[in-house]
């Protein structure tokens, strides 16, 4: 298993796409971090989720981890990877591993980032700063969203296998799905495993997210429904990989 998970780390190491989604993901986690420090002026109760929550990477290895294993099919590279490693189950394992890993590094690489420059712009204006537990606290928690929706990606990029179309239905669900759900049956849309579900294991407040109407779980109960989600179509995922031909 450690071979196949060095295998995938280097595949993400040195392709472009994987470059590109990082720049992607830290300039953007940037761009919100200094407009809300610049613009406006958090108060020492909001400054925590106003400013320093700016973490989009769990969006971004979301779609990432669904491009990546999908590309498998989709550059015929599927048949030599399996020849590698024949097993289909440790080498989906080993996927989910290798996008987990590159999640919290990127979740943590963006909360080095946002601190250092929240603070310093902060700092700056004279206007107030988290309390260093709290802060700690969220980016763990930040850390954990990405890495269960990094491993949900490779779950859904599995089940779907074409790469266009497992996008695309991930984008619409997220998009159109998931908010018309939430908005005619808010107590089934807080189960909804792409947008709520990962908000309320943020521990993020609903109102900042436009969910003012649900009732929101726990940040943990939130974070094991999540985890049941990915179990369930990772198990489904796996059994159509073991079953389906390459072609």
């Amino acid at each position: 298993m450690i071979h196949l998970l060095d295998a995938e780390l280097l595949k993400l190491r040195t392709t472009r796409t994987f470059a590109g989604f990082v720049g992607i993901s830290i300039a953007t986690s940037l761009l919100v971090t200094v407009l809300v420090a610049i613009l406006t002026e958090p108060t020492e109760q909001s400054v925590l989720f106003d400013v320093y929550a700016s973490d989009t990477s769990s969006f971004f290895i979301l779609v990432l981890a669904v491009i990546g294993i999908s590309g498998e099919w989709r550059h015929r590279t599927i048949t030599s990877s399996l020849l590698a490693a024949p097993d289909r189950l440790r080498f989906l394992t080993a996927k989910a591993l290798a996008f987990v890993a590159a999640g919290v590094t990127l979740s943590l690489l963006i909360a080095i980032c946002v601190a250092a420059v929240g603070t310093t712009i902060l700092s700056i204006r004279g206007l107030p700063l988290p309390d260093a537990a709290a802060l700690v606290e969220q980016v763990v928690r930040n850390l954990a969203v990405a890495a269960a929706l990094a491993a949900l990606g490779v779950a859904f990029g599995a089940l779907l296998r074409n790469q266009i179309a497992a996008v695309v239905a991930l984008l619409v669900v997220m998009f159109v799905v998931e908010p018309l759900v939430v908005a005619l049956a808010p107590g089934v849309g807080r189960f909804a495993p792409l947008g709520v579900l990962p908000i309320a294991a943020a521990g993020l407040p609903p109102d900042d997210a436009g969910l003012e109407g649900v009732h929101m779980l726990g940040a943990t109960t939130a974070t094991l429904a999540l985890v049941a989600w990915i179990l369930a179509i990772l198990a489904v995922a796996a059994a159509l990989l073991v079953r389906r031909d390459l072609e």
